[in-house]
């Protein structure tokens, strides 16, 4: 079995394929893409999980080169993951035919998600965070209105995070950031945060390209998305009061059926490892 690593060092691993053997990730001579992988854990030990016409290839490539993730990782394929993802769920519990059937497992009560929910999101989440338990970071019913509580809660995370609003028109909406939030002085986060609205129907926002104005933190607000003079997602110091407009980070609409709203309740879940 592979011994425990930080989910981050699943992309050091990628890093190694893509270097050694660039065919694996390519098709055609086109621009080489992420393979679909997840990570894969039971009891303390991780695993990397790959399509099975993917796994000979890896294995024989890690043994001729000698590398130390040989011995650090088992290769299997997504077949054989079934029988072991059992994280925060019945052992006589259901796997999905497919690694986007790996829901975000949510190990507290959600006042806000159900799994209708959580399969639209999940489709769109990095595939290194799939297979994970994720914590209840802070809630409105639970912690209160405040900001500073918020991210108080986050300090010392060092793992994504994912926002859910639902505002007094009972309108469920948010964004998943690659790092936990917290006041900063720039933006920070990476091209895989992104913005999302059931309101009507489920639709995410993806990082456009145009800047990298993903999060940022204020003692007074917090900002997801910018440029143009507008915020993708904004919220004041209460948590009482926010706003949504399109920006160019996510090229989004509204999140919500109006621009400024009144926040009802508010989650924020951490990725748990």
């Amino acid at each position: 079995m592979g011994v425990a690593y930080s989910v981050g060092e699943v992309d050091h691993l990628y890093t190694f394929f893509v270097q050694w053997s660039p065919e694996i990730n390519t098709k055609d001579k086109k621009k080489a893409c992420r393979p679909r992988y997840i990570v894969g854990e039971k009891n303390n030990n991780r695993y990397l999980v790959l399509e099975n016409d993917k796994v000979d290839a890896i294995n024989k490539l890690l043994i001729k080169h000698d590398t130390p993730a040989a011995n650090n990782w088992q290769i299997i394929t997504v077949h054989d993951s079934k029988r072991r993802q059992s994280v925060c769920s019945s052992e006589g519990s259901e796997v999905g035919e497919s690694d986007d059937d790996l829901l975000p497992v949510l190990c507290d009560h959600s006042h806000l998600l159900d799994d209708q929910h959580l399969e639209r999101i999940a489709v769109h989440m990095p595939a290194r965070t799939k297979g994970y338990p994720w914590q209840l970071a802070y809630s409105t019913v639970v912690h209160g209105t405040s900001l500073k509580t918020l991210y108080r809660n986050m300090a010392g995370l060092d793992n994504p995070v994912m926002l859910v609003i639902k505002d007094m028109q009972n309108k469920v909406f948010g964004a998943f950031s690659t790092e936990p939030f917290r006041v900063s002085d720039s933006c920070y986060g990476t091209g895989e945060t992104f913005l999302y609205s059931f309101s009507p129907d489920f639709k995410a926002y993806r990082w456009s390209g145009e800047n990298s104005y993903f999060v940022r933190g204020h003692l007074e607000s917090l900002q997801i998305g910018g440029g143009a003079g507008g915020f993708g997602l904004w919220l004041d110091a209460d948590l009482n009061h926010g706003a949504s407009f399109s920006c160019p980070t996510f090229h989004n609409q509204p999140l919500s059926t109006q621009q400024d709203f009144v926040v009802q309740d508010l989650e924020v879940w951490t990725l748990q490892n």
